[in-house]
């Protein structure tokens, strides 16, 4: 079991050491404020030098309150205020926001780094994705799993064969929103403004991101059921959610999703031989727990949250910005969740299986 442990707090996709991105943050609510800035403050490849918001005197406080050069409003974001300050954008507005503010940064011709989910539909991300190639500018979603080391040696070992062949994996997302905000209008309560609902489009697509990254294999079907019992939900289907998907190669995937439940994740992914599984695994520092041959084995990293995740993001994303170098989470890695998503929802209202 020994042979199969070791540090993996290597920057094993780091190309350049050299240069520095420059960061228009746009959506400055506690995500991008409290994280985001913080983990680009903290970064090699990264500098923060503009806030956009809805008013330019928001944005104005924030940057003097932040140390930021520049605060504009999205209007004058448009119109191309400030464009000189800034080489690339961080778009962590609510999802349905997201397309229009890449159209403008497309046309400024500077590099996005788009939250995920990269929008609130799988039109308005196709119509991202066509806006970004037409204009040849680097695309990324902010999968920040993928830059997290316990998830980059996960995938190494399930490679070198640690589980052998996989075979099913189980991810489950839950948190109490109403807790963490208790405002009733919240965007993410909102259809008009997350999308297809709450819970899968926040929180399941970690485990359905993360699985694609980690096994490099492609959902090919779904079934799944969904419901709201809280008022608080009544606007949106799934409350709960629960989804069976098939992958390619024959491996199951069960994901089960909650914004009303108490916080938990975890991804378990069980193959012929052995099993990792990464619990907690989206939120807090990310623990291993390797089973093989009736022994296990936890991992654990002293370092890595939220934060620091993020701060490998936006170093990943700047260094294939410096170095033209290809990105793995692009728009178009990013709209097949998108379109998974969807499937899970179609799946759950007319409750029948949904070909990918």
């Amino acid at each position: 079991m020994k042979d199969w442990i070791d540090t993996y707090d290597d920057r094993d996709w780091q190309t350049t050491t050299e240069g520095s991105i420059r960061f228009a943050l746009l959506g400055l609510g506690w995500w991008t404020i409290d994280l985001a800035l913080p983990a680009i403050q903290d970064s090699d490849l990264g500098e923060v030098t503009t806030f956009v918001s809805s008013s330019s005197e928001k944005a104005k406080r924030l940057a003097d309150e932040n140390g930021v050069d520049h605060g504009i409003s999205y209007e004058e974001f448009h119109d191309g205020v400030a464009a000189d300050a800034f080489d690339a954008v961080y778009i962590g507005t609510p999802n349905a926001l997201h397309l229009e503010y890449a159209e403008t940064a497309a046309e400024l011709n500077k590099a996005i780094l788009c939250e995920k989910p990269m929008e609130a539909t799988v039109g308005r991300a196709e119509e991202m994705v066509a806006v970004c190639e037409d204009a040849a500018v680097p695309l990324m979603i902010a999968y920040r799993m993928q830059t997290d080391p316990a998830v980059r040696r996960t995938k190494e070992l399930i490679e070198d064969g640690f589980i052998g062949e996989p075979v099913s994996v189980y991810g489950n997302n839950s948190q109490p929103l109403l807790e963490m905000n208790p405002a009733m209008d919240q965007w993410r309560l909102d259809p008009d403004l997350s999308g297809y609902g709450t819970s899968v489009m926040d929180l399941g697509i970690y485990s359905i991101n993360t699985t694609r990254f980690l096994l490099n294999r492609e959902p090919l079907a779904v079934q799944s059921r969904m419901d709201s019992h809280d008022e608080a939900f009544e606007d949106v289907p799934d409350e709960r959610s629960s989804a069976l998907l098939a992958l390619e190669d024959g491996i199951k995937m069960v994901t089960t999703d909650s914004q009303n439940a108490h916080s938990d994740t975890q991804l378990k992914i069980t193959g012929t031989d052995g099993q990792i599984d990464l619990r907690p695994a989206f939120h807090g520092k990310a623990k291993l727990h390797l089973t093989r041959n009736e022994t296990t084995v936890t991992v654990e990293h002293d370092s890595f949250d939220a934060e620091d995740e993020m701060r490998e993001e936006f170093d990943y994303f700047a260094d294939r910005v410096l170095t033209g170098a290809d990105i793995v989470p692009d728009g178009r890695h990013g709209l097949q969740d998108m379109r998974v998503i969807r499937a899970i929802h179609q799946a759950a209202e007319n409750g029948e299986i949904v070909e990918l």
